[in-house]
């Protein structure tokens, strides 16, 4: 005979109160939020986690809205711009661009702006994502060996830049004073595999492009808005090399884009890819399927897209020049199997003759046809410097410094003063890979060029007697005897 336990009924009163509190407090938790963001409620208090450039903090995620401490310090000091040139940068966080600051709609964000001991200047920041007075600028004025304190409620979604905002405003920004602070919505973006921080600027400096030393700000080059370098992340390589960011195939990858401007717009584009999604302007409008954004000066865009091969993917300002001549170049290299039906690679090379054919066959012996042959050495360089400018000068430019981590220099070059036949080669079939010139590691792609045996003769005669190189003199027969060994392979 089975005993029956009765609940007395105290127990049984106070077990159903704490069901009920408890049924009470999850539907406290799960009501929505209102919709108007300043009556959002704030739970606790949250440290930023705040990130130098590229990297971004974790998303907000499901989190309700806290009261979020910022804290940021102004650090002025000497970095390098690009090799041998220094520059004196005013930075937030320490880094160009400054530190990434993550928030959400309802934040209340309580911001201590610290003005380091060591410091000149005065500084501020205005903060495009604050409802306020110059963006929290009027209340953020901090002398040297100072910190100023001020709060703000989170508003709008979207992704917005601050900057400093003392006079002379332009000066200050054109320093590297810049940022970007994300608002994510109520339950945070939708989630992907990568995320990255890239803000481009431009600068202006006493010395012309890649001129060395400690080189001072312009302020007429400023005005005339005649940029020595347009970067992204503040200097020349940033994002290139050891320095490049990553993917593997088949992730999703989101680029936070801004630009500090102070001057020029940026057309945002990458090499290789399509975006799935953009952002516009850092807001809610997404427009899809975009080869290139425009993103303006002090404006900001959120780009996504899926890598669905291998290969490194570059990105450029598609003001194209700025890229290659100035530094508005980065690389983006993603690991992975091929899918060939996606993309071949190459499947033919052929020489190409307007009067028909389409792809053809090398001739077995090029440069019969009645080229001129150049009488003396100083006849092939002459002749040498005529086809230099057609084929080589575009990546190596006319005085031979070639593109700052892109392609290596000519000018007094280590390596192509070492091996004369294995120079001929590299101009006939074409190199890929890394390479180490004058100390420096280089990993980009020269094609074949298609050239007579008296083309390339003369070519390297005129690189081999300028700018410091050995003065070599390269003969059609020495070009003729490595194409020789090359066909026998």
């Amino acid at each position: 005979m089975k005993t029956k336990h009765k609940i007395p009924v105290p127990v049984l009163i106070l077990l159903l109160g704490v069901l009920l509190a408890g049924c009470s407090q999850s539907v406290a938790d799960n009501k929505p939020e209102p919709t108007d963001p300043a009556e959002i409620e704030v739970v606790g208090e949250l440290v930023a986690d705040l990130t130098a450039p590229p990297m971004v903090s974790p998303s907000v995620v499901k989190r309700p809205a806290k009261k979020l401490i910022v804290n940021m310090e102004v650090v002025e000091k000497e970095m390098e711009m690009t090799d041998g040139v220094k520059y004196i940068y005013w930075t937030f966080g320490g880094s160009v661009p400054g530190s990434f600051i993550r928030t959400r709609v309802g934040d209340e964000v309580e911001f201590h702006l610290k003005n380091h001991p060591d410091n000149k200047l005065p500084h501020n920041i205005d903060l495009h994502a604050v409802t306020g007075p110059g963006g929290g600028a009027t209340s953020s004025f901090v002398a040297p060996g100072h910190e100023i304190q001020f709060s703000f409620k989170v508003l709008n979604e979207g992704l917005y830049v601050y900057h400093c905002a003392t006079a002379p405003v332009g000066m200050h920004i054109a320093n590297g004073m810049y940022g970007l602070i994300l608002v994510e919505p109520a339950g945070g973006l939708p989630p992907v595999d990568k995320e990255y921080y890239i803000m481009q600027g431009d600068f202006y400096t006493k010395g012309e492009y890649g001129k060395r030393g400690l080189q001072p700000f312009d302020m007429n080059k400023a005005i005339d808005e005649d940029a020595d370098y347009v970067v992204f992340n503040g200097s020349v390589g940033a994002l290139t090399g050891d320095k490049a960011i990553t993917a593997n195939v088949g992730e999703t990858v989101r680029l936070y884009v801004g630009n500090g401007g102070p001057n020029l717009v940026s057309s945002f584009h990458v090499i290789g890819e399509i975006f799935d999604k953009v952002y516009v302007e850092g807001g809610n409008l997404i427009n899809e399927n975009v080869q290139t954004t425009l993103i303006p000066a002090g404006g900001a865009a959120i780009v996504e897209f899926k890598v669905d091969v291998p290969g490194t993917l570059i990105l450029v300002d598609h003001s194209i020049f700025r890229a290659f001549n100035k530094g508005a170049l980065g690389m983006l290299n993603v690991q992975g199997e091929e899918n060939k039906r996606i993309y071949s690679g190459t499947q033919q090379t052929g020489i190409y003759e307007h009067e028909g054919g389409g792809a053809q066959e090398m001739p077995a012996e090029p440069g019969t046809g009645g080229e001129i042959v150049a009488s003396s050495v100083k006849e092939q360089i002459e002749f040498g410097k005529q086809v230099y400018a057609r084929t080589c000068l575009a990546c190596h430019q006319a005085n031979g410094e070639g593109i700052a981590e892109a392609f290596p220099p000519l000018a007094n070059s280590d390596y192509l003063n070492a091996d004369v036949n294995r120079t001929i080669d590299i101009v006939l079939n074409g190199k890929s890979g890394k390479i180490v010139v004058n100390g420096k590691e280089y990993n980009s792609v020269m094609t074949r060029q298609v050239l007579s045996d008296e083309e390339v003769a003369n070519v390297l005669t005129y690189v081999y007697n300028s700018w410091g190189n050995n003065k070599k003199v390269v003969t059609p027969a020495m070009v003729k005897t490595v194409r020789q060994k090359q066909d026998a392979l």
